[in-house]
């Protein structure tokens, strides 16, 4: 008699189903054998990486038959001296998500609870019921983040309060007065992730920076990734940054190797390429600009975002308009998943290629 495995994982897996990402390129050639396409799903950077990463990545290539660092030091000593902080509050990770399912690992055990707002990351959950916690998503405020219903939601099982600043996939975020008033009335025991990973887009003068806040604030962990803006999705590199005694849980917790050397190398070189970065800001920002103009025009409402990736609403199912799409060789991603059926989130890419699926979905829309 088969067994049935499902039945025999623990209640919050059963639950699960796998995340999916925006869909690759070589899936799309496969399924329609298209082969001239864009892909605006992922919220990549266009540009890719810095010549620097790459420079740095073929130089440890000839090593790659030895272990990485499992210590992360020189990228560590890196991050502590750009950001001000020390070695010993860093936790590296293979991609921020690393890091947030590491701080689940540590602190949640069957029935506790995490809050975090509806429309925000889809890892949130995935963490919390893979740990068989319970998720306690929190209606949102005009897409956004709704800190004093969050902050009310908070109960005696509460042990983690996630905020995405900006958030994915709306791009809205959160003010400093707002993050602060709502930081001094958390508890002191309820852990506060704020997930960062589209920090290096934001121009706002009034957006938060959470690293700024670790001092006061010793519950605070702030997660940032070298995924979006550093152009290092495919390497897979993120940290948090923390209080060295919850530093100290996470590197228990923490698989040997989990970060390889080619990223810890790209990775290292990437942050000291200042004028890289700025150029991808600028050229994010005007993109920006760019698609909503182009979505005006259509008389398509969509979210103002500061990321680098906007939610549009088409009026209609979204599905329907995102497989046309496809079929027009443009990539971008449904959102259904986040409660947001009608809209679909494009991420910002180089000019051309924003106009291409400008172009492609007036013809969509007909």
């Amino acid at each position: 008699m088969p067994v049935d495995f499902i039945a025999l994982a623990n209640a919050g897996v059963q639950k699960l189903q796998p995340y999916q990402p925006g869909k690759p390129i070589e899936e799309l050639e496969r399924e329609l054998g298209i082969t001239d396409i864009v892909k605006l799903a992922s919220n990549e950077s266009p540009l890719g990486p810095s010549p620097r990463a790459m420079s740095a990545v073929r130089s440890v290539l000839e090593d790659i038959h030895r272990y990485p660092d499992g210590s992360g030091f020189r990228l560590k000593a890196a991050l502590a001296e750009r950001l001000g902080m020390r070695a010993a509050q860093i936790t590296l990770g293979n991609g921020s998500n690393d890091v947030l399912e590491l701080i689940a690992r540590a602190w949640l055990k069957p029935d506790d609870e995490t809050v975090f707002s509806e429309h925000a990351f889809a890892v949130y959950p995935l963490v919390t019921l893979a740990c068989s916690a319970r998720p306690v998503a929190v209606p949102a405020r005009e897409y956004g983040h709704d800190l004093d219903a969050m902050l009310e939601a908070i109960g005696e099982r509460t042990r983690i309060v996630f905020i995405a600043n900006p958030n994915n996939p709306t791009g809205t975020w959160i003010s400093s007065s707002t993050l602060d008033h709502f930081l001094a009335r958390v508890p002191k025991d309820v852990l506060v992730v704020l997930d960062e990973a589209y920090f290096e887009y934001v121009e706002e003068s009034a957006y938060p920076d959470g690293m700024t806040r670790l001092a006061a604030h010793p519950n605070l962990v702030v997660t940032r990734t070298f995924s979006k803006i550093y152009g290092l999705s495919g390497l897979r590199m993120g940290y948090g940054v923390s209080s060295v005694d919850i530093a100290d849980v996470l590197n228990r917790v923490r698989q040997p190797f989990n970060c390889n050397s080619l990223a810890l190398a790209a990775a290292e070189a990437a942050l000291d390429d200042a004028d890289y970065l700025e150029y991808n800001r600028n050229l994010n920002t005007t993109g920006l600009a760019q698609v909503a103009e182009g979505l005006e025009q259509l008389n398509l409402e969509y979210i103002p975002s500061v990321g680098n990736f906007i939610a549009f609403d088409c009026g209609r199912e979204a599905m329907p308009v995102y497989e046309a799409l496809l079929r027009e060789g443009v990539i971008v991603r449904p959102i259904a998943g986040y409660g947001m059926p009608n809209h679909l989130r494009v991420s910002i890419g180089l000019p051309e290629e924003n106009e291409r699926f400008l172009e492609a979905l007036a013809r969509v829309l007909g």
